[in-house]
């Protein structure tokens, strides 16, 4: 069991280079199953879901291999295997999204129901539905979900909420349907956006990216040996926004689209933090500068589907919260189970109220180190944004959490003059002077 050592106080100044979208290359991985052939990757995270991923794209057949500096190139021509291994899909729910491309090159798909972070029910119902719209017969007994369709057709798709994960997946599944395909109530985030640009890249014919309504006509195959960048992960740079803010720095973040951030970036200035996107067009990546040099104003944050308040962001805006000038309200309305990593704040000397969905958090003058534990991905976060202003030494467990989503977060933060470090628990010593 490894560990986190952080000794907040440090305010971090300097650069630190976001890396691709986690959400974006797991949608993308999965749809790379679509195409007879090589697709290469650009800027794709190390993180421990994309190799999940990879290791999902292998047991079905297809070639994975890794480069340097994000580059992932999937061969898909030896995909012939139907049965995703329970082990591997249990690990996160993305690996789902194969059943799609089973469906639609190999006519019938066997996946257990995924895993994940556990922060509130998420059945893959809308899938589900969604497949058997395009033609598919589904049957969901004893934790696997069998699929059969000889030919998926086109049909018109209403989702009752819009997720994301259901919207790339009936998207990338109705990208071979015979006919057209209009999914409605779709989820407009980046991602999925990102999903269909790339889709497109490939011959795919999709109209409504980033829109409502997603309309797909079928075509025979996609095209092989293309290449295409993933967009850079608004989570991750959200999370050193925060991690800025609450330790009043000065840091420029790299690899950065502005525009994709907005709701989190509206909330920052609300709050007094300086938020400046360097270059001239803030849709395409480029630099952010985040500076702060005081405590922060209280705000209330309403979490809900793009283009609100992201959920996988109110986390780390809890812990700036914690530290801010007065009383905030925090509602998340996607899942119903995301305050799990309040009571570890609390250990800390924050003052939070949680009543359902809604977290009430009233800032206090500061917090103290303490033993905290990530119960997922996006609490751990949280947490470490807390523990770099916290007094005296923080210790986080449960970083198995953080890997899923962040890649090297902790020599990111050194390099920002962080004083944090990650050590296996059963070794008796560290260093903590790092930054």
């Amino acid at each position: 069991m490894e560990k986190i050592y952080v000794r907040g106080g440090a305010p971090l100044r300097g650069t630190i280079r976001v890396s691709g979208s986690k959400n974006a290359s797991l949608a993308i991985m999965a749809a790379c199953l679509l195409v007879e052939g090589r697709t290469i990757l650009r800027n794709v995270p190390d993180i421990r879901d994309i190799h999940n991923m990879a290791e999902v794209l292998r047991e079905l057949g297809a070639t994975v291999r890794f480069s340097t500096d994000g580059v992932v190139s999937i061969d898909a021509a030896g995909f012939q295997e139907t049965n995703a291994p329970e082990e591997l899909v249990s690990k996160m729910r993305a690996s789902f999204y194969v059943m799609g491309p089973m469906l639609a090159r190999l006519g019938e798909g066997h996946v257990a129901q995924p895993g994940g972070c556990n922060i509130g029910a998420r059945p893959v119902d809308f899938h589900i539905r969604g497949l058997q719209a395009l033609g598919a017969q589904v049957k969901a007994e004893g934790g696997v979900v069998d699929a059969y369709a000889p030919r998926l057709r086109g049909a018109n798709i209403y989702l009752d909420f819009p997720s994301a994960g259901a919207t790339t997946h009936l998207i990338t599944a109705a990208c071979l349907a015979e006919g057209i395909t209009t999914i409605e109530n779709a989820a407009t985030e980046p991602e999925v956006a990102d999903l269909v640009n790339f889709l497109r890249a490939l011959g795919a014919r999709i109209e409504g990216a980033g829109t409502s309504t997603v309309i797909v006509q079928g075509v025979d195959k996609l095209q092989t040996n293309r290449e295409y960048t993933i967009i850079p992960d608004r989570m991750e740079a959200g999370t050193f926004a925060c991690a800025a803010a609450i330790t009043r720095g000065d840091v420029v973040l790299e690899n950065v689209t502005a525009a994709h951030m907005q709701p989190v970036l509206v909330k920052l200035q609300d709050m007094g933090v300086s938020v400046t996107a360097i270059g001239a067009d803030v849709d395409a990546p480029g630099l952010l500068r985040i500076a702060a040099s005081g405590r922060c104003n209280a705000v209330d944050i309403l979490a809900m589907p793009h283009p609100g308040f992201p959920t996988d962001m109110q986390q780390p805006m809890v812990a700036l919260l914690a530290l801010s000038d007065g009383a905030s309200m925090v509602t998340d309305r996607v899942f119903e189970n995301r305050f799990r990593y309040v009571s570890e704040l609390q250990r800390m000397g924050a003052d939070i109220r949680v009543e359902g969905r809604t977290a009430f958090v009233h800032g206090v003058d500061r917090l103290k180190g303490a033993s905290i534990c990530a119960t997922d991905l996006r609490a751990g976060a949280a947490l470490i944004v807390a523990a770099l202003a916290a007094e005296g030494e923080s210790t986080v467990s449960g970083v198995e959490h953080v890997d899923r989503g962040y890649g090297a977060l902790v020599e990111k933060l050194q390099m920002a003059g962080a004083d944090i470090t990650r050590v296996d628990s059963d070794h008796p010593s560290r260093l903590l002077a790092v930054g």
